[in-house]
């Protein structure tokens, strides 16, 4: 007997908008510091099953990994967009913008993730990898065009931006961070640009 895979088929729309949905839910209940939150609530909330929910996300785990992905995965897709849409540098600005917000959405749900059975470790390799791959690209991009120094290294890019954010605990400091990029910018410019 030989062992064929059979592919997987594609989520219908009303289950893909349902998926979205309830994370849209749970993570605005993170958000509100809703750590505990039941499960039940957040399909009530969502306006679903429970059953539709657990299809979904067949444990709180599951549910909170899948919040945390789907905040990188908006992050990881807008990089081409971005670069697409804008010059270089600017393309490479507004990212690192986004990116501000997702580490601001990253602490709002840290106190889930931190329940993880199993710990981050793995799941903040995977979104390290992620990451680097988008502001290696955008960064390559600006240094062709001339607009940055070629010595730029792009993970200080973010080690700088990820550090204003560990001493900044306050509401605004988001608003600072955004400042930063652009400090960030100007001083990784190339003096022919």
């Amino acid at each position: 007997m030989t062992d064929v895979k059979t592919p997987r088929r594609r989520p219908r729309s009303d289950g893909q908008r349902n998926r979205e949905h309830l994370l849209e839910v749970a993570k605005a209940a993170f958000t509100e510091g809703e750590v505990d939150i039941p499960l039940d609530e957040v399909a009530r909330r969502a306006d679903v099953g429970i059953g539709t929910l657990y299809r979904h996300f067949p444990s709180r785990d599951a549910l909170i990994e899948a919040v945390y992905r789907a905040e990188l995965d908006r992050l990881a897709e807008a990089a081409p967009v971005l670069a697409a849409q804008h010059p270089p540098v600017e393309a490479l600005r507004a990212w690192m913008r986004l990116f501000v917000d997702y580490i601001a959405a990253k602490q709002v749900i840290a106190p889930a993730l931190n329940r993880l059975v199993g710990g981050t470790s793995t799941l903040y390799a995977q979104s390290g990898a992620v990451l680097q791959t988008a502001i290696d690209k955008l960064v390559a991009a600006a240094v062709e065009s001339g607009d940055l120094n070629a010595d730029i290294e792009p993970l200080d890019l973010l080690r700088a931006l990820a550090g204003v954010s560990n001493f900044s605990s306050g509401p605004g400091w988001e608003k600072s961070a955004k400042r930063l990029v652009d400090i960030l910018i100007a001083g990784s410019r190339s003096s022919a640009s």
